[in-house]
């Protein structure tokens, strides 16, 4: 089987290396020049370790981050409301990993270079057709094509392999939050290595964990009601949020000035945004994966997580169906009602972080405690309530029967 993969940022790296798993000869295709500098972090859950564990890079990446087990969710002031584990407990012992997008994004490459998978950069698609034997052919930008059994669109959240499956699929929503962030070089906020604290500020939400060595590693999610243009955030200049930032944290008890003072270097401005839901998932020799299909917002926690349980789900229907359409149906029924769930968590999650006064009072006093308790109840019962998200085991050698 020759596949197409369309896109190479997370999501289509990993599913070029869960294909070649499998036998298929796989090419990457990504519009971008390969990814350079530090850039934003992310926090992959333990199921996204799980599902590249059969991949043969889980090791990799854990050395390349460190792990983050346990989260806190504090008040404007400082004060705790609830801590908890960030992983529900695995048998494979594997936890929450924060770890550098640039890093992440290395390990993978390397995986693909040690494999042999080329990848072509500057390719942007702009159609795809059916060839008369079967198959697809891609069409490029820049003029050149590729030609395969199977086209993967792994392109994003702008995804034009989205609107080739389906044209009147759906366009991705605005959150109605911004993402700013940094690295706070040796500072130390008494807090221990690993500990992922959330701190709902009045007018912004802010999220810091300490790196082994005393950095911190920090975002914040400014509330912004209209969506920046692409021209917006073209003209934006990213120090241009230091004042900005601590004017939305002007009264707060959280270590907001401390983090700006000790950032060098501040990524900033772009827009959160999600898909709810995508109706149509695969066509003819074209499937979709990773947030073009089903991009949850950063708050859920999973974003990279679901993109890699669907390359090695999609892998394995590949692998074990008789036909291309069996598989691309059988991998649709396993991922679409999961992958859905956790959009919908994750716009709950987003719409907390900044409401209103009425909002930040129920959230305060009602939801947290609410949510503190459940957590005792559930761990009492050994059951943790995240069970079904951050346990989750992609079984690689379970022949798929769907």
């Amino acid at each position: 089987m020759d596949v197409i993969v369309v896109g190479g940022g997370l999501a289509g790296p990993a599913t070029a290396l869960a294909l070649h798993r499998i036998g298929a000869a796989v090419s990457v295709h990504e519009t971008a020049a390969p990814a350079d500098g530090l850039g934003a972090w992310l926090t992959l859950a333990a199921n996204g370790l799980d599902a590249l564990a059969p991949l043969e890079v889980a090791g990799q990446v854990q050395a390349a981050g460190f792990a983050t087990p346990r989260m806190a969710m504090r008040t404007a002031t400082g004060r705790e409301l609830v801590a908890f584990d960030a992983s529900a407990p695995r048998p494979d012992g594997f936890r929450a990993t924060s770890i550098r997008r640039a890093d992440l994004y290395s390990v993978l490459s390397e995986a693909l270079a040690s494999a042999g998978v080329p990848v072509h950069h500057g390719r942007r698609l702009v159609d795809a057709r059916p060839l008369p034997g079967g198959g697809m052919r891609a069409h490029f930008a820049d003029g050149s094509t590729a030609d395969g059994d199977v086209l993967v669109g792994a392109d994003g959240l702008r995804s034009r392999t989205r609107t080739l499956v389906d044209p009147d699929a759906p366009a991705a929503r605005y959150t109605g939050l911004l993402n700013v962030g940094g690295y706070a070089r040796g500072l130390d906020l008494g807090r221990p290595p690993g500990v992922m604290d959330f701190w709902f500020g009045r007018r912004c939400f802010l999220g810091t964990v300490t790196a082994p060595g005393g950095d911190t590693w920090w975002f914040a999610n400014p509330p912004s009601p209209q969506e920046p243009t692409g021209a917006d955030l073209a003209a934006d200049d990213p120090e241009a949020w230091r004042p900005r930032l601590r004017d939305l944290f002007a009264g707060d008890d959280l270590p907001a000035d401390a983090l700006l003072e000790a950032t060098d270097r501040l990524f900033a401005g772009w827009p959160t945004r999600d898909l709810p839901r995508v109706p149509t998932w695969h066509r003819g020799g074209m499937v979709l994966v990773g947030d073009a299909v089903h991009a949850a917002s950063p708050a859920s926690g999973q974003g990279a997580a679901m993109a890699f349980e669907d390359a090695v789900t999609l892998a394995r229907c590949l692998r074990d169906r008789p036909s291309v359409p069996d598989a691309f149906r059988a991998y649709e029924a396993l991922r679409r009602r999961r992958v859905e769930a956790v959009v919908r968590r994750g716009k709950r999650t987003g719409d907390a972080k900044a409401p209103g006064p009425v909002g930040r009072w129920v959230r305060d006093r009602v939801a947290m405690p609410l949510f503190a308790r459940h957590l005792a109840r559930t761990a009492r019962r050994d059951r943790p309530p995240d069970a079904w998200l951050t346990g989750h085991h992609v079984d690689w050698e379970e022949p798929v029967r769907v």
